[in-house]
């Protein structure tokens, strides 16, 4: 993905898990949309598939809203993209909460995906001293 980057946001460690956090809830998608695709006996599908596509949608907005936080001058613009990934970051770690209970064997991926959302917390606090 390339959104422009200013020079030094490729070497931000938020920026880097971000990414990281992308490649994995894919793989980890891709992996669940398998075993749960199927048709129930009365020929209705299995509401938790949805869940997959709605960690990659949260986990892909990661990035873009720490790029418009640091290319943002205005300190109150700049709170409503921290804001924005606050809560991408709650649904993420929500919807993988909900994937946990599914009839899957890919659901214990999703506690790494977990660990690094933990992972990404921890430098969001860092970050956000910085801006």
């Amino acid at each position: 993905m390339n959104y422009n980057l200013p020079s030094h946001m490729s070497d931000l460690p938020i920026y880097k898990k971000a990414q990281d956090i992308i490649m994995l809830s894919r793989s980890i998608s891709t992996y669940l949309h398998y075993d749960l695709s199927y048709l129930n006996a009365d020929g209705t599908e299995d509401g938790d598939i949805y869940f997959t596509g709605d960690i990659v949608q949260q986990s892909v907005n990661l990035a873009p809203e720490i790029i418009n936080a640091e290319r943002e001058p205005f300190p109150e613009k700049k709170r409503k993209h921290i804001e924005r990934l606050d809560r991408l970051v709650s649904l993420l770690n929500r919807n993988c909460t909900r994937l946990e209970k599914t009839n899957s064997n890919g659901r214990d991926y999703l506690l790494v995906l977990k660990g690094e959302i933990k992972t990404f917390r921890k430098l969001q606090r860092t970050w956000m001293m910085t801006l």
